[in-house]
C-alpha cells in the first residue's frame, strides 16, 4: 500500500501574499494541514495561510502540540505524540502538509518531527518560505548585507553576549522575551539598531532606534542590529 509524504512547508513571516507559488500548490495537493498548536484554526499559521488557500478549511486539520518549554524530556515526549499523529494520516497513504512561519529550515518546529517521520521509513520533503528577517529588511527598506558583509542569525532566547561581537549585521530572532537583556547589551554595542515587531502580521510596528523600542514588545520581534558606520579618515 503507497504511504503518504510529510511536507514541511514554510509560509512566510504573515503576509498571505508572501506564500510561494510552490507553497500554494503543494498545500492544496494535501489531504491534511498539520499546524503547530491545540487549535487548528486557532494557530497564527493556519490564519495566514487560509487567506491564500481558502480551500483548507474543508481539509483534515491536525494540531500538534509543541509547548514553549527548553525541558529536553518534556519537548522530546510532545515531539513523539506528534510523530504518533501524523503517521496515522501517512500509513493510510494520505499526505500531510505541516504549516510553519518564515521558512521551514529556520527554527522551525517541523525540525524536530521530520526526523522521527523519516525513521519510520516514511517520506518526507521540504518547501521554502520568506524568512521573518528577510521580510524585516524589506519592510525597514534597507539590505542585510552587501560587499563582504556577514550575516549573523541569532536566537535571542538564547546567550546573545558573544554573538554581538561578531562582525557585520546580527539578526536576533524572537527577542521580545529577552527585550529587557538584550536591550542592556545593545547598549553597549557600537551598534545601530533597528526592530520590526509582528512584521506582516496584525499590530505591526516598526522601531529604527533602540529608544524607540520600548519595554513590552511582543514574541514575534525581531531586530536587526548592525555595525556603525565610520568616516573615513
Amino acid at each position: 500500500m503507497k504511504t503518504g509524504t510529510l511536507y514541511g512547508i514554510g509560509i512566510g513571516p504573515g503576509d498571505p501574499e508572501l506564500l510561494t507559488l510552490k507553497a500554494v500548490r503543494q498545500i492544496r495537493e494535501c489531504a491534511v494541514i498539520a499546524v503547530p498548536g491545540k487549535s487548528p484554526r486557532d494557530s497564527v499559521a493556519y490564519r495566514i495561510a487560509v487567506q491564500a488557500v481558502p480551500e483548507i478549511e474543508n481539509k483534515k486539520l491536525v494540531a500538534v502540540d509543541m509547548p514553549m518549554t527548553k525541558n529536553r524530556a518534556a519537548l522530546d515526549a510532545f515531539f513523539q505524540a506528534g510523530a504518533d499523529m501524523l503517521e496515522e494520516y501517512l500509513r493510510a497513504g494520505e499526505d500531510v502538509a505541516f504549516l510553519t512561519l518564515g521558512d521551514v529550515t529556520i527554527y522551525s518546529t517541523y525540525l524536530y518531527l521530520y526526523p522521527r517521520i523519516q525513521e519510520r521509513g516514511y517520506a518526507t520533503a521540504m518547501i521554502n518560505g520568506i524568512p521573518s528577517f528577510c521580510a524585516a529588511a524589506a519592510r525597514l527598506n534597507e539590505g542585510l548585507a552587501e560587499g563582504a558583509e556577514e550575516i549573523h542569525i541569532i536566537p535571542a532566547t538564547y546567550q546573545t553576549e558573544r554573538s554581538l561581537a561578531f562582525p557585520g549585521t546580527k539578526v536576533l530572532m524572537k527577542a521580545g522575551r529577552q527585550m529587557e537583556k538584550v536591550k542592556e547589551l545593545l547598549k553597549g554595542a557600537d551598534l545601530t539598531v533597528s526592530m520590526v515587531e509582528n512584521c506582516c502580521m496584525e499590530g505591526e510596528r516598526v522601531c529604527r532606534s533602540l529608544e524607540e523600542i520600548g519595554e513590552t514588545p511582543g514574541y514575534y520581534s525581531l531586530i536587526i542590529a548592525k555595525e556603525a558606520a565610520r568616516d573615513e579618515e
